[in-house]
């Protein structure tokens, strides 16, 4: 069931949202080479609590308040003492907040030192597919006309598009319907509506669409070829005239 969300509830989502936003402002320029996915997921917590936050995947039963996904890993990395950024890798950090019962989620790709041409461009059209999947977001279109304006965009450089994971409805709960896929093609294709708040999130890998769950963690995602994979995420609030980017980082 989609849960459509009045205003004072929205209020409250973009409140967390802003915070989450915030958190992300502080926690990036401190991802360098040399810090561990430990360190990284310790500045995400620490920022949550000293602000009145819990983070939200803890509701979840993941071991961290942070997904921290290195290289290869598409989502879903467990923070790790011994798992250290190295120079030239792309770190996906995707962070959720409970803030007063309202839920925020968003993620970025963060590209350390001196990252493979190759590589970077790969996260800049991840970045493009957010921002086309939020442009076609709007009151009246249908949620696969965010799945083809991902699609699309990663099609045309060549890119795998994820399609075992996909977005979804957020705000009251940490997952909600709808699913958004990144592939355009089978199952629910609803009407986007005022009211609805959703968490837009391609997941692009340099080389192939599949995926491998790591059965040690229970959680982590990889690509199954071994190649990087990019994650950004926004959570975002649908109204009749527009639509409002609530996790946007006001860069």
């Amino acid at each position: 069931m989609i849960r459509l969300k009045n205003d004072k509830e929205i209020e409250g989502i973009r409140k967390s949202c802003r915070l989450l936003a915030d958190m992300f402002k502080v926690v990036i320029p401190e991802v360098k080479e040399g810090i561990s996915t430990k360190r990284i997921d310790d500045l995400c917590k620490h920022f949550i609590l000293d602000n009145g936050g819990k983070p939200a995947w803890y509701q979840e039963n993941f071991p961290g308040a942070a997904c921290v996904s290195v290289n290869e890993e598409v989502i879903h990395g467990v923070p790790s003492h011994k798992k250290i950024v190295r120079d030239g890798d792309i770190v996906s950090i995707d962070v959720g907040i409970n803030l007063n019962g309202f839920i925020s989620d968003s993620s970025h790709t963060v590209m350390v030192g001196n990252v493979r041409p190759q590589v970077k461009k790969l996260v800049e059209v991840t970045r493009e597919c957010l921002a086309a999947g939020i442009a076609a977001c709007i009151a009246g279109n249908r949620i696969h006309d965010i799945s083809k304006a991902v699609y699309d965009i990663a099609q045309r450089h060549g890119y795998g598009v994820v399609y075992e994971y996909c977005g979804h409805g957020v705000g009251l709960d940490v997952h909600e319907d709808p699913n958004i896929p990144n592939v355009p093609g089978g199952g629910a294709n609803p009407r986007i509506q005022p009211g609805m708040v959703l968490a837009i999130e391609p997941m692009i890998n340099l080389g192939t669409a599949d995926v491998i769950l790591d059965e040690k963690t229970g959680w982590t995602v990889a690509t199954a070829d071994g190649l990087p994979s990019a994650h950004e995420e926004h959570t975002v609030a649908v109204f009749s005239d527009h639509t409002e980017i609530l996790s946007d980082l006001g860069l």
